[in-house]
């Protein structure tokens, strides 16, 4: 009996005192708290690391967390937690009480905030998309997005994003994409016309890159496709290597030659090697290389649907190679132009190179009655105007750049009004601190 009580004992200090990891559910409870510091301090930032923090706690995402979760920050009876409760299993009451146990010292908050409330949304939709529930996740998806277009909120555009892509991949994967287009349709105008610029979809922008190079508009197409490849997120690799198939045809389209880097993005050098081949030939002007490389990867192109932009580029392999062979020779005959270029007739050459005397592409005279070419002499490129023009778009981007960064300045509220205390100074230094050493640490965003 007397060991009993001593064995009782000795048990009891290890029981009151338990050694365990954060719990998901307390993890969760700290992203919502720096949610809410967001929401009320109207710093993006706060919720875009909430964000990035969730991502990195989403595989040990259980029902049993997200429920405590969402009885902890939702308001009893609301129409919100009903809802999203119902589309989660329903788990043994031992689980929940061992996570109501370990945060039992908290005490309970309940939040109206319509960041908390998308969050939720987003926490329960991206645990349905794991569990591979791809009907109730629509049925999620779905009414998170009835949700969002009830608020007009800047801190909550961060959140719509991701809702935005994951309502898009549910529909997706089930092959129901097609249901929900004029829906996509209507909530990028509703973006567009709210400056939302992270809740304006990749997938908008590629498509409408695609429209415009058809369109022969091959300025705003650029713009689209490269904005397209910048906003999607990092485990899209298939759409970022679309995207930069298109924009590099549409580079060279406008006469220009990619970088090399731009052939050797991480996981992309296999996908890119044929349109690589393809520049090569372009920058040196060589047209039976290009018809070589157009007919070795032909079936690529087919696939990618490039080949109809491919036969455009044949006009702009001559005209390099036109423009290599003004520099090169002051005087050349037709014929041998012809031979040069590879070209079927001397006809051809003929008015090849009309059109290019033309459009200013050489700087040359065509001599009908010797029937040959004349190169006019190079001059000192630095005596004309060219170099000014150059270095005042380059002054021009610097200054742009130099006043989009000042208008991005944040400054806390009130400064101007009143001095900040020594110790407030300190803990906001500490918290900025904090804040750039857990974003250095992290990956970039991933879906």
């Amino acid at each position: 009996m007397t060991q009993d009580v001593e064995m009782k004992e000795q048990a009891a200090p290890s029981n009151s005192l338990p050694s365990f990891s954060p719990s998901t559910l307390h993890h969760l409870k700290e992203i919502a708290s720096l949610i809410e510091t967001g929401a009320y301090d109207r710093e993006v930032r706060r919720i875009l690391r909430a964000i990035r923090l969730t991502m990195a706690l989403r595989r040990k995402l259980k029902a049993s967390a997200l429920s405590s979760f969402l009885n902890f920050t939702l308001i009893p009876g609301s129409e919100a937690l009903t809802r999203l409760s119902s589309f989660l299993p329903k788990e043994d009451e031992h689980a929940m009480e061992v996570d109501t146990a370990i945060s039992a010292p908290q005490a309970p908050a309940k939040h109206s905030l319509p960041e908390i409330e998308i969050y939720c949304y987003l926490l329960v939709l991206m645990f349905l998309i794991d569990q591979k529930k791809y009907n109730e996740a629509k049925a999620c998806s779905s009414a998170s997005i009835a949700r969002l277009k009830n608020i007009n909120r800047r801190t909550v555009d961060v959140l719509a994003a991701r809702l935005y892509f994951y309502y898009s991949l549910c529909y997706e994967l089930t092959g129901d994409l097609a249901e929900i287009r004029g829906n996509l349709l209507s909530l990028h105008r509703i973006a567009t016309l709210r400056h939302d610029e992270l809740g304006q979809f990749c997938r908008y922008l590629f498509y409408l890159g695609k429209i415009r190079t058809i369109q022969l508009e091959y300025t705003d197409a650029k713009e689209c496709l490269l904005q397209a490849a910048r906003k999607a997120p990092i485990a899209a690799l298939d759409f970022r290597v679309q995207c930069n198939k298109w924009a590099i045809i549409v580079r060279l389209l406008l006469g220009e030659i990619p970088e090399r880097t731009v052939f050797m993005q991480k996981g992309m050098e296999k996908a890119l090697r044929p349109y690589f081949e393809l520049t090569n030939a372009v920058r040196i002007g060589d047209l039976e290389l290009f018809r070589s490389v157009a007919e070795k990867f032909s079936s690529t192109f087919s696939s990618d649907r490039t080949h109809n932009l491919i036969v455009r580029l044949r006009h702009n392999v001559i005209r390099t190679g036109l423009r290599n062979i003004s520099i090169s020779y002051s005087r050349i005959s037709l014929v041998d132009v012809a031979k040069k270029l590879r070209l079927d007739s001397v006809a051809d050459a003929e008015s090849i190179v009309a059109k290019a005397i033309r459009d200013g592409a050489i700087d040359a005279i065509l001599d009908h009655a010797s029937r040959c070419m004349l190169s006019k002499e190079t001059g000192d490129i630095y005596s004309m105007t060219e170099p000014q023009t150059v270095f005042n778009s380059r002054i021009a981007f610097c200054l742009n750049m130099h006043n989009e960064a000042v208008r991005a300045l944040r400054f806390p509220p009130n400064s101007h009004k009143e001095k900040e205390s020594a110790e407030k100074r300190r803990e906001r230094q500490q918290q900025e601190q904090e804040l750039a050493k857990h974003i250095a640490e992290e990956d970039d965003d991933e879906f």
